[in-house]
C-alpha cells in the first residue's frame, strides 16, 4: 500500500488530460471526453482481472466477483464528470483510490463473501443538462421521465445525446440495480470543507448528505430616472432584492441552516436608472429537512412583508428540491473501526454539498469517507490533495471493506 497514494494521485493526472476545453478541466456527460474517461478506467480494470461493463446511462463498472455468482453485492465508486473549470480530484479520486484499494486486494488473494463493484459514475455535476445526478438515479431507479426534454448549451436533446455515446434513451431504465439491490454503498470524497485540515485529520466519516432546496425569485417594481424620481417614491427592486438577501443570511444564523444567494440580476441595468426588475437565486440546505423548511418559511414571510412596505410584486419558482440523507449508522461504524485501526480518530461530519450517495440512498444503505483536502478548496483549479493522506483514505476504505466481509460472513 506505500506507493498507493502516489499511484492514485498520477492516474488523476492522467484523467485530467480528458477535457473538452483545453487548459481547463472539464469533463461533462455523453461527450467525447466521458467516453474517453470510461474507456481509460475499463482499461485499467481490465488489467486488474476486473469484470468491466458499462451500464445503460454510461456509467462504467468494474467487479471483483466473489466465488458464489449469486452472491450479494457491495458497491464502491463516485463521480468521473467535472464542474467547467473545476478541479482533477472532486469524484475522480473517488473511482481512482477505490480500483487501487481493489487492486491490492486482488493481490493479497483477500476472498470476499461479496461482489465489489465499483463504480464510475457519468454525471454528478449536472453541468451540461442542469439537472444533477443523472447517472446514480438511474441506478437507484428514480430516473426522471421529465428528463427526456432536457437540452444542453447547443439545443441537443438527452435522448440525442445518449444515441450519440452509443446508447439509447428507451433502454436508460435498464441501468437499475433495484431487482437486486446492493448490501451497502461507499462513497470517498474529498471534503470540500475546511474542518479537516482545521483538525489535522486525513480523513472523517459523514453523518448525513444536507438536504438542499432552490430557487428562482423575481422582484416586480417600477423603472424610472435616477435624478428624478425622490427615494420615498420609489419601487426600487434591486433594493428589495439587497433587503431579502440579508433577510436570508439573518434567518440562516438563527435557525442553524446555510443559505445563499449566489446569482443576481436587474434590469435594465443602466447606471442612471432605478431598477424595475431583480431576479435572484436562493440555495438552503440543512442535514435536518425541518430545519431548513422552517428557515425557508421565515424567509418567505419577511421577504413578503419587506416588498410589501416597498410596493415590489415577488414570484418564487422552485428549481431543485432533494431530501436530506443519512448514512447508514452500521456502516459509519464499520469506517470509526477501520479508522481507529489506523491510529486516528474518528470525526464525524455533516456534507453540505450534494453526492451520489444521495440518489444511491433509494436504493440502499449508504456510507461516506471524507478525505482531507487543502483549504477546503473543490470545484476550482486550486484542488490539492496529499499522497499521504490518500495512503491513509485507501487503508480506511479497504478496512472497510474486510470489516464488511468479516459481519456478512459472520450473519450468513
Amino acid at each position: 500500500m506505500n506507493t498507493l497514494g502516489e499511484r492514485a494521485l498520477l492516474w488523476c493526472d492522467d484523467l485530467a488530460k480528458l477535457t473538452q476545453t483545453p487548459g481547463l478541466m472539464d469533463r461533462r456527460y455523453l461527450t467525447r471526453e466521458h467516453r474517453l474517461a470510461n474507456d481509460r478506467v475499463a482499461g485499467w480494470m481490465d488489467g486488474i482481472g476486473l469484470q468491466t461493463w458499462q451500464d445503460a446511462a454510461g456509467n462504467q463498472w468494474g467487479r471483483l466477483a466473489a466465488a458464489d455468482p449469486d452472491a450479494p453485492v457491495v458497491v464502491i465508486g463516485s463521480h468521473l464528470d467535472t464542474v467547467p473549470n473545476g478541479g482533477i480530484y472532486d469524484g475522480i479520486l473517488g473511482v481512482v483510490l477505490p480500483l487501487l484499494v481493489i487492486e491490492s486486494l486482488k493481490k493479497d488473494g483477500v476472498t470476499l463473501p461479496f461482489h465489489l463493484d465499483l463504480v464510475g459514475f457519468g454525471d454528478e455535476e449536472g453541468t451540461r443538462f442542469g439537472a444533477t445526478l443523472l447517472g446514480s438515479r438511474a441506478i437507484a431507479g428514480t430516473w426522471d421521465s421529465k428528463w427526456e426534454t432536457l437540452k444542453d448549451a447547443n439545443g441537443q436533446t438527452l435522448p440525442e445525446a445518449l444515441d450519440a455515446f452509443g446508447l439509447n434513451y428507451a433502454e436508460v431504465n435498464q441501468a437499475a440495480r433495484t431487482a437486486t439491490p446492493p448490501l451497502a454503498f461507499l462513497e470517498m470524497h474529498i471534503e470540500q470543507g475546511p474542518v479537516l485540515e482545521s483538525e489535522d485529520l486525513p480523513v472523517g466519516i459523514v453523518t448525513a448528505i444536507a438536504g438542499a432546496r432552490r430557487f428562482n425569485i423575481e422582484l416586480t417594481g417600477m423603472a424610472g430616472h435616477a435624478g428624478t424620481v425622490p427615494m420615498h417614491l420609489r419601487q426600487d427592486a434591486l433594493a428589495a432584492a439587497a433587503e431579502i438577501t440579508l433577510i436570508v443570511e439573518r434567518v440562516a444564523r438563527e435557525h442553524g441552516v446555510v443559505a445563499t444567494v449566489g446569482r443576481m440580476s436587474a434590469q435594465p441595468g443602466a447606471v442612471n436608472v432605478i431598477a424595475g426588475q431583480a431576479s435572484f437565486s436562493l440555495d438552503i440546505r440543512s442535514e435536518q429537512d425541518s430545519e431548513r423548511d422552517a428557515a425557508l418559511t421565515m424567509i418567505w414571510d419577511t421577504a413578503r412583508v419587506a416588498c410589501h412596505e416597498r410596493g415590489i410584486q415577488m414570484q418564487w419558482q422552485e428549481t431543485h428540491a432533494a431530501p436530506a440523507v443519512s448514512c447508514a449508522d452500521h456502516l459509519q461504524l464499520a469506517l470509526a473501526s477501520a479508522i481507529e485501526a489506523e491510529g486516528l480518530r474518528p470525526r464525524y461530519l455533516v456534507s453540505g454539498a450534494g453526492h451520489d450517495a444521495m440518489a444511491m440512498a433509494a436504493l440502499c444503505p449508504v456510507a461516506m469517507l471524507f478525505m482531507r483536502c487543502e483549504k477546503g478548496i473543490s470545484h476550482h483549479p486550486d484542488e490539492a490533495v496529499t499522497a499521504e493522506d490518500v495512503n491513509i483514505t485507501g487503508k480506511v476504505m479497504r478496512g472497510w471493506i474486510e470489516a464488511l466481509a468479516r459481519e456478512s460472513a459472520r450473519v450468513g
